[in-house]
């Protein structure tokens, strides 16, 4: 937890405030008992109505005093927790950007959410009653003891044996809780992952009409979650009657105690008074420990899930040497590169060796799980090379810094993204160095344009949440003009054109050839392979075979083989294969 909370650093200043304010609360709570005492012995005894009425009128003016500082120590208070809950979000979120692909694989999207938001607001929680209240209980129950031996030291002692004892059953029953909670907490994000998946996946989940099935199981664990929530709430819900009860049977034997001694004639009335005045303070300050020690149990739970993503070490950073000059050609060169995924014995990809010319076009051609994609992931350094080198422009990339490395690169995902917002924002992506006619020409290479121009909204047409309101081929297009409108110097295409029909992929890769840019495209279509300047097959994550169209027909019988089941015998044209 002292990590998370070393960022209450900047706020230093407002923390002492708080902490002054409660002070002030405290000491005129302290110093009442005393005032009471003064006023019985001195006053209502000795039938003293000057004693009632000037130490009354003191109590008066010290509790709006009081009652002022509380006002303020609230402001402060909450002005800390949310500014602190406004940097610890902010962090989390820098550090989850900075995360590699590799990083993101040690967290789901639902846990990581539930740490951005519900975590965060149990700190928050947990730093307003620390400056509010968590501080204050413990000083009033220590200051009130010795103020209650300044009274009378024989009745203090029974203070001396209740409240330890009592403090002792606390903090066993808080450490207790700490460990419940964070089973809650991990049950959350069991909750929230399900929630996420089916808002995700419910055009699949209707179309199956799984409804029921997915109720049922959101029903299990939502009962889950209600389960243990209640049983670690049972469980601090047992603090208060436990230490009400301690503090009783201690007031009713400071009661028998102080009879005793003012018949003896070594008490008085009003020090009897001020005493178990002070054990009901101190008694009311235990009770607010149960609600401290539910808030201090969910932050220790939480700052632990927080702390556990802002320590994540990142795989991929850029050295300290990095290369701070653009890239200019897009030259692509693979010298034996081998690659597994982290934390993976398998390897993806073998020994892959080859180079590519700047501004030549390359597709790729494999089975599913050859490795394409994970050769497309490797170049944006999104995935670093187990072994070997990928190079660009002769330079190692692992030297060249991210940030202009990415800048050159226009990648189309698989995995197909749209932000909510409208159109230009998603082909812009957030960028406002585009202008205008940069968008639409880029658009219009894309080959959808047209379409967006017949919306009513044209480019200020909301998309929705994951461009829901569009088509498969509709956000490839989109997805592609988002590529091509930073001008890359490298272009990837990851099975980008799957849904595009015959004509519009032909008009979009006759596009392409208008720009000044290194093409590597993942395809499963002959068709587009055939435009291409050469052709890579990867088998089993190994290069098969590498060359232009016709070559490959001469030298490659599954290339063959490939080309027969999609085209049938009009492509192999009038090239002679080997037999």
């Amino acid at each position: 937890m002292r990590y998370v909370l070393s960022f209450l650093k900047p706020y230093i200043k407002w923390m002492a405030l708080a902490w002054g304010l409660m002070l002030v609360e405290l000491f005129v709570e302290l110093w009442h008992p005393l005032l009471m005492e003064k006023i019985i012995d001195d006053g209502v005894i000795k039938n003293d109505w000057h004693v009632i009425v000037k130490w009354g009128g003191v109590m008066a003016v010290t509790s709006l005093l009081a009652f002022a500082s509380g006002i303020a120590n609230s402001f402060a208070a909450a002005y800390v927790g949310q500014q602190y809950g406004f940097d610890l979000r902010k962090q989390l979120f820098e550090k989850i950007e900075s995360f590699s692909l590799f990083n993101f694989a040690k967290f789901s999207t639902a846990s990581l959410i539930t740490r951005m938001t519900n975590d965060v607001t149990q700190m928050q929680n947990m730093v307003f009653m620390s400056l509010r209240i968590m501080l204050r209980a413990p000083l009033l129950i220590i200051f009130g003891m010795v103020m209650a031996f300044f009274v009378h030291a024989k009745l203090a002692i029974i203070l001396v044996v209740a409240v330890p004892t009592l403090l002792f059953f606390l903090i066993w029953m808080m450490n207790k809780a700490s460990r419940m909670f964070s089973s809650v907490q991990q049950m959350l994000d069991r909750v929230n992952s399900i929630v996420r998946e089916n808002i995700a996946g419910i055009r699949l989940i209707k179309a199956w009409m799984r409804g029921s099935y997915e109720q049922a199981r959101f029903s299990n664990t939502n009962g889950e979650l209600m389960t243990r929530t209640m049983r670690v709430l049972r469980f601090t819900e047992t603090i208060v009657p436990v230490l009400l009860l301690g503090m009783n049977i201690a007031v009713v034997i400071i009661l028998l105690v102080g009879k005793m001694e003012i018949h003896a004639g070594s008490a008085k009335a009003g020090e009897v008074v001020a005493t178990i005045n002070y054990t009901t303070r101190m008694t009311a300050s235990l009770s607010v420990f149960t609600f401290i020690s539910a808030a201090f149990s969910r932050a220790k739970a939480s700052a632990k899930r927080i702390e556990e993503v802002l320590t994540t070490v990142v795989d991929i950073n850029d050295g300290q040497q990095a290369d701070q000059s653009s890239i200019e050609r897009g030259d692509i060169q693979f010298e034996h590169v081998s690659f597994r995924y982290p934390e993976s014995d398998m390897f993806v990809l073998r020994d892959v060796s080859f180079s590519v010319r700047a501004h030549e076009t390359v597709a790729i051609l494999g089975e599913t799980g050859a490795g394409k994609s994970s050769l497309l992931q490797l170049i944006p350094r999104l995935y670093d090379v187990t072994e070997g080198t990928i190079k660009i422009d002769g330079i190692d990339i692992r030297a060249i810094k991210q940030e202009h490395l990415r800048a050159a690169i226009g990648f189309v995902p698989q995995d197909l993204l749209l932000f909510s917002g409208t159109i230009r924002d998603n082909i812009c992506l957030g960028a406002q160095d585009f202008s205008t006619e940069e968008m639409i020409q880029a658009a219009k290479d894309a080959q959808i344009h047209g379409t967006i121009d017949s919306f009513p909204e044209k480019y200020d047409t909301i998309v929705g949440q994951k461009g829901v309101t569009l088509s498969g081929g509709q956000k490839q297009r989109i997805s592609i003009a988002r590529a091509l409108v930073r001008k890359p110097k490298i272009l990837l295409l990851d099975d980008s054109t799957s849904a595009l029909d015959v004509q519009t992929e032909a008009n979009l890769l006759q596009a392409l050839k208008t720009y000044q840019c290194t093409t590597l495209i993942v395809t499963q279509k002959i068709s587009t392979a055939i435009e291409a300047d050469a052709i890579i097959l990867l088998k089993e994550g190994k290069i098969l075979a590498k060359g232009t169209h016709e070559e490959l027909l001469q030298t490659s019988e599954l290339y063959r083989k490939l080309v027969k089941s999609q085209l049938g015998r009009k492509g192999f044209g009038d090239v002679k294969t080997a037999t």
